[in-house]
């Protein structure tokens, strides 16, 4: 069976054409779906599918070491990191940098992921906005996973990740965008495994159409 490694960024996108990949392949395409890190570690162990979908860095590095063919490499899509509340609670203020730092002090707790590209970004926000002991102290930080699943479990009152997983969790509103100075734009590439099946980089790359990557909260590249 064909397999794809994909960052949890595109779940949602890859999920919902799984018919029409399968249609494309001729059979059912295996889903490896994790954060880009983990996907990283487990490929550079030794683990191998016939294409991943990562970060842009994370494909460009795997090419330049002869395990990603870097002539197949393809961006797909851009995203960038979100904040989410409960169904039906209200929506904070996260307009500008400082409505967002006075939230941040002022929830009583909150989600992030440990893993994937938006906890990695935002743990390294907090240091340089100087709330890191503050926030960590009421933060819960998966090891993976999608964070707005603690919102519907009420153990958190706001989750951050890309916008894009936490539009998987039913239950939950998506505020917005976070603001600039505490926003960054990841780009997701896509790149066939040395010697992997290319049929499935092509069938994941025609699924990665325009109006299917903004339905699913991401951008074309």
């Amino acid at each position: 069976m064909p397999r794809l490694m994909s960052s949890l960024a595109l779940a949602g996108l890859v999920r919902e054409a799984a018919p029409a990949l399968a249609a494309a392949l001729g059979g059912p395409l295996a889903l490896d779906l994790a954060p880009t890190r983990a996907l990283e570690g487990r490929i550079r162990a030794g683990e191998r599918a016939d294409a991943a979908v990562l970060t842009a860095d994370a494909v460009a590095a795997l090419a330049a070491e002869g395990v990603l063919d870097g002539l197949t490499v393809r961006p797909l899509a851009r995203s960038r990191i979100g904040l989410a509340v409960r169904a039906g609670a209200p929506h904070p203020d996260i307009s500008t940098l400082a409505a967002l730092c006075r939230l941040l002090r002022e929830t009583p707790s909150l989600c992030y992921s440990r893993a994937g590209a938006s906890g990695i970004f935002f743990a390294g926000l907090i240091e340089r906005l100087g709330l890191a002991a503050e926030v960590n102290a009421k933060a819960i930080v998966i090891p993976e996973g999608f964070t707005a699943e603690k919102l519907v479990s009420r153990e958190a009152a706001i989750a951050i990740q890309q916008m894009s997983e936490l539009m998987e969790v039913p239950g939950i509103e998506v505020v917005g965008p976070l603001p600039e100075g505490a926003q960054t734009e990841a780009v997701f590439s896509a790149a066939a495994f040395a010697g992997g099946n290319a049929a499935v980089l092509a069938a994941v790359a025609e699924a990665c159409a325009p109006q299917a990557l903004r339905a699913k909260g991401l951008e074309p590249p």
